[in-house]
């Protein structure tokens, strides 16, 4: 079973190099600097549960049709991303998205066919270092995939190929539901980090900070329940245990992007669920104060 990673970025670096650990047959599709890099030094990444280093396949365009493609972009760079990878949809290539957020799914059937199509996400912190290698940060760890309808298969050589990875990876009956619950969670963190520009534990130490944040999750968590996806009860409280964790140096790696001036995802993220609540006639003042905050920002940049 042949598999293809776009990019080796964090994340794709991250779990792709896991998939070469586990004696998988892996090609990452990078950029041609990023080849050059990866020539040199191979793929690096420090991690809780251990490094790795080694040489790794690294192709500048596709070489043939692949069975499973593992697609990690940033979301202003998925147009470009479908077209680099067309040419390795056969008839049977299942491809796991594990962007943030929905929106992507759209493109991705419209492009290849829904069938073609799996539901992902992932929960793991991780940085790409100056000197090309993928850092972790702490040991949260947690890939989740699974079919997006009945109707959808995913053959015995795949499921085993990503279950082979380890403990921290599930297959989902509920892969949606999965991806609202983090949707959701990302939205309300992106959302309150960036228009506060301070860490959890800086936000929830204000008067008005938890209550402004709890009141951003129930906007965000009432467009996902018109949409069909409630939030599960205890998914609610385990999101706003964290959002409202004092002391907490949690922030979205949306402020990040922001504090250094580089581009953000917040139309894919927060545009999104915007569109979603106006069509619903859902009143959002944080989320649309938060959305008009970032697009400031990515106008003036």
């Amino acid at each position: 079973m042949r598999i293809l990673v776009l990019g080796a970025g964090a994340i794709g670096g991250y779990f792709g190099a896991r998939l070469v650990e586990s004696g998988a047959d892996v090609a990452f599709l990078v950029r041609p600097a990023r080849a050059a890099r990866l020539a040199v030094g191979g793929l690096r990444v420090h991690a809780t549960r251990g490094d790795f280093g080694k040489p790794v396949r690294a192709l500048t365009q596709v070489d043939g049709h692949y069975d499973l493609i593992l697609l990690s972009c940033k979301a202003y760079d998925l147009d470009a991303a479908i077209e680099s990878i067309r040419p390795a949809i056969g008839a049977n290539t299942l491809v796991l998205p594990l962007l943030n957020g929905l929106r992507h799914l759209d493109a991705l059937d419209r492009a290849f066919g829904s069938g073609h199509v799996l539901g992902g996400l992932c929960h793991i912190s991780l940085t790409l270092e100056d000197d090309g290698s993928i850092r972790q940060f702490g040991t949260l760890e947690r890939l989740t995939f699974g079919s997006r309808n009945p109707a959808q298969r995913i053959p015995a050589d795949v499921r085993d190929a990503l279950l082979g990875l380890g403990s921290q990876v599930v297959e989902s009956t509920g892969i949606l539901g999965a991806m609202w619950d983090k949707f959701i969670f990302i939205a309300t963190l992106a959302g309150s980090t960036c228009l506060m520009r301070g860490a959890v534990g800086e936000i929830v130490a204000t008067a008005d900070g938890a209550a402004l944040v709890k009141r951003f999750h129930e906007e965000c968590a009432a467009i996902a329940a018109r949409s069909g996806h409630a939030l599960a009860p205890e998914a609610i409280e385990a999101a706003r245990g964290i959002l409202a964790a004092p002391g907490s140096p949690l922030k979205a790696s949306m402020l990040r992007d922001l504090e250094r001036g580089a581009r953000t995802e917040c139309e894919h993220i927060h545009g999104d669920l915007r569109e979603r609540a106006i069509g619903f006639g859902i009143d959002t003042p944080l989320l649309a104060a938060a959305l008009a905050h970032l697009r400031v920002y990515e106008s003036a940049r």
